[in-house]
């Protein structure tokens, strides 16, 4: 990734989902692993998605001189989805992705991804970094031609958390929602020393 070049953005303020920062993952069986997140832009964000839409309009450009080989294909695929439509699949995105641009930056097993904190401190616990938080990330975008395949991807780079957020999807209750509050145990005057002792 060339930082400043045409095909590189920093986001504004996105939240992530999807969240694999510290751990490579493969979605299928028999994919390669990688880091990953999915970014959700919110449509409130004209800068960022205009920023966005340029570095595209610049991997085409790429694509054409280079792995499209002078051919700039009529309808070029990219990872840019609208979370008000539905997915690729045609099934409808999750309520968290509504009035939001979203799309998905990986990175090889090789090359995990700096993640700091809003004062870009190294965030070392990946419990810190989680699907729902808030963030900054910066992204690369390329064309790609894999297998007969012409598009534009888009590559991780550094992630920066700015703020807690409701987490999203699948996370574990904590013992006080699934058992309720601490209670103070009951206790009891033992009759030989006479002190409180719980039962």
């Amino acid at each position: 990734m060339s930082y400043g070049d045409t095909t590189n953005v920093t986001t504004g303020e996105v939240r992530l989902s999807f969240v694999h920062l510290f751990k490579p993952y493969a979605f299928q069986p028999g994919q390669e692993e990688k880091f990953s997140t999915t970014i959700l832009l919110p449509k409130s964000d004209a800068a960022t998605k205009q920023r966005i839409d340029a570095a595209i309009d610049a991997a085409k450009q790429k694509g054409a001189r280079g792995c499209w080989n002078g051919v700039t294909p009529p309808v070029v695929p990219t990872p840019i989805w609208d979370g008000d439509g539905v997915k690729q699949d045609g099934t409808e995105f999750g309520p968290e992705c509504k009035g939001h641009w979203v799309f998905t930056a990986r990175s090889s097993a090789d090359y995990p991804p700096e993640v700091v904190d809003r004062n870009s401190n190294p965030i070392l616990s990946a419990s810190d970094v989680y699907s729902g938080c808030y963030g900054r990330v910066n992204v690369e975008f390329y064309a790609y031609n894999f297998n007969g395949k012409k598009g534009v991807g888009c590559t991780l780079g550094p992630v920066q958390k700015l703020r807690d957020g409701e987490a999203l999807g699948g996370a574990a209750p904590t013992a006080a929602q699934a058992f309720g509050a601490p209670q103070n145990p009951q206790t009891r005057v033992d009759p030989i020393t006479g002190e409180v002792v719980p039962f």
